[in-house]
């Protein structure tokens, strides 16, 4: 059955006191593009991240939110700059001496100055970090791949009822199409018969009707028509990514029935024509959603 290209993943996995939580969302798109927003410390792993999700989903634009929450992600440290601090303290005894001012020098005069004493994170994870996280990436992903063949399972059903509907009005035109001929076979002898008293060329009718027919033969292409929904039909009954196969079909389809449209010299047939695109079209809207 064919998925969807678009669908939502949520994850949520625990590990040395963090909690990793992934969300994943995926839109249509011709070719794969993979996307992932996460903390700078773990961008060593994000070509890791992009292979698992590859694995699973083969075209479609996906989103991956990333997010590592918890005390121990990273370690703060205090830092002090003593050289910047004795030249503080220099300074204001010097001041204090200059100016024979009485005032003592306190703790926050030097301290309160931020390139004084500063507070340092670095990060703190382990491998087990970086593995989970991957775990959970894979978990969200399994998530997501659920909800697009779900939808995928309800787009194959929509799609196979339009090719039954595309199948009918084929049926249609192969069953009136050959009166088309007989028609036209008919009109000319009424009008030779308005012109011509009495004898009629009856050679020169049947190579004029002929000729006629052979610029009106939809046969060909009728028969391709039904070769592609044919391959329509088994495409959507296969695993993988076939919605670029699918795409090419629907492109095929479109091409025929403007064939059989500019061939067509009768109302009918132009009829049936307008109702074959119509389908067409909205084939090729919905084949814009499978991956």
């Amino acid at each position: 059955m064919v998925a969807s290209m678009t669908g939502f993943g949520r994850a949520v996995g625990e590990v040395e006191g963090l909690t990793v939580t992934v969300e994943m969302k995926s839109v249509n798109h011709r070719f794969s593009e993979i996307s992932v927003r996460m903390s700078r410390q773990f961008l060593t792993i994000e070509d890791k991240i992009k292979k698992v999700i590859s694995k699973s989903l083969h075209r479609g634009r996906i989103e991956v939110f990333i997010s590592v929450e918890g005390d121990s992600l990273t370690d703060r440290t205090v830092r002090v700059d003593w050289s910047l601090l004795d030249q503080y303290m220099k300074a204001l005894t010097d001041v204090k001496e200059k100016y024979s001012l009485s005032d003592t020098i306190k703790m926050d005069h030097l301290l309160k100055n931020e390139d004084v004493i500063h507070v340092e994170e670095s990060a703190n994870h382990s491998e087990h970090v970086e593995e989970k996280i991957i775990q959970v990436v894979k978990n969200a992903t399994e998530q997501l791949v659920i909800m697009r063949n779900a939808e995928g399972e309800q787009l194959g059903k929509d799609l196979n009822i339009k090719l039954k509907q595309l199948l009918e009005h084929t049926e249609q035109l192969e069953q009136y199409a050959p009166s088309v001929v007989k028609h036209y076979h008919d009109k000319v002898h009424k009008r030779l018969q308005e012109f011509v008293s009495g004898t009629i060329d009856e050679n020169r009718l049947i190579q004029e009707a002929a000729i006629f027919a052979d610029k009106v033969d939809i046969s060909e292409e009728l028969i391709r028509i039904r070769s592609h929904i044919r391959q329509f039909s088994e495409a959507l009954l296969q695993k993988g990514a076939v919605g670029r196969k699918l795409d090419f079909l629907v492109q095929e389809l479109n091409r025929e029935a403007n064939t059989i449209g500019s061939k067509a010299n009768d109302s009918e047939i132009a009829k049936i024509v307008v109702e074959l695109k119509s389908i067409i079209e909205k084939l090729k809207e919905q084949v814009q959603n499978i991956e």
